[in-house]
């Protein structure tokens, strides 16, 4: 008799226990339930106060929801009362905004981004693995002055050179450059031809009559 009076309490504290499990829970989900929802909308901005930072991340991580900025850093996304809400971007310190239980339904806000600035030590790479190798192997160089022959530098065949050489990309690259500058100033401008001047045919006369 005993045994059964024992085995029924442990059941009835095992029910209890249950009981009391699933009402906490319940009541935690009506909790969540009961939370507000708040359209939180707002702009990011720069440290200067004057730029705006697109591409920022905006997102609840508990919740797994959130949004990006536009390309003038406005945002704009529903959240609940007591959210904790991140906003990071690359380049920037990440900022933290927690949903007040006083939000209104339409919540804006402002947030001022901080630039995470990294300074990194000057490295200078050289062909020698140390200081005093590199300075062995320039007293090491016996290079003789008379080796360059001074007709190489005769002042016609530079000129020759310099006339002949080809141009090279950055050379084109700005000739190209300087073309399309050059068209796009006299676009609007009107265009003369010069074999109707006289005052060119009156010089090419005077040119023959020198000549002859």
């Amino acid at each position: 008799m005993m045994r059964k009076v024992s085995r029924n309490i442990g059941f009835c504290l095992i029910v209890s226990v249950l009981v009391g499990v699933m009402v906490l829970s319940s009541d935690e989900a009506q909790a969540q339930s009961r939370k507000r929802v708040i359209q939180l909308s707002g702009i990011v901005m720069g440290s200067d106060s004057a730029s705006f930072v697109p591409g920022v991340h905006v997102y609840v991580p508990k919740a797994g929801r959130g949004t990006t900025t536009n390309e003038v850093g406005f945002f704009s996304m529903p959240v609940l009362v007591g959210d904790s809400i991140v906003i990071s971007a690359v380049g920037y310190h990440r900022q933290h905004y927690i949903v007040p239980p006083t939000a209104n339904e339409y919540q804006t806000i402002i947030i001022t981004m901080v630039e995470d600035v990294t300074f990194l030590k000057e490295v200078e790479i050289v062909p020698f693995p140390t200081e005093e190798v590199f300075k062995e192997a320039v007293l090491a160089l016996n290079v003789p002055m008379d080796a360059i022959d001074e007709k190489n530098l005769n002042a016609e065949l530079l000129a020759l050179m310099l006339k002949t050489t080809p141009p090279d990309g950055p050379q084109n690259a700005r000739y190209s450059l300087d073309q399309w500058a050059n068209a796009q100033n006299s676009k609007y401008q009107p265009v003369t031809n010069p074999l109707l001047n006289p005052f060119n045919w009156a010089k090419f006369f005077n040119s023959l009559k020198k000549k002859k």
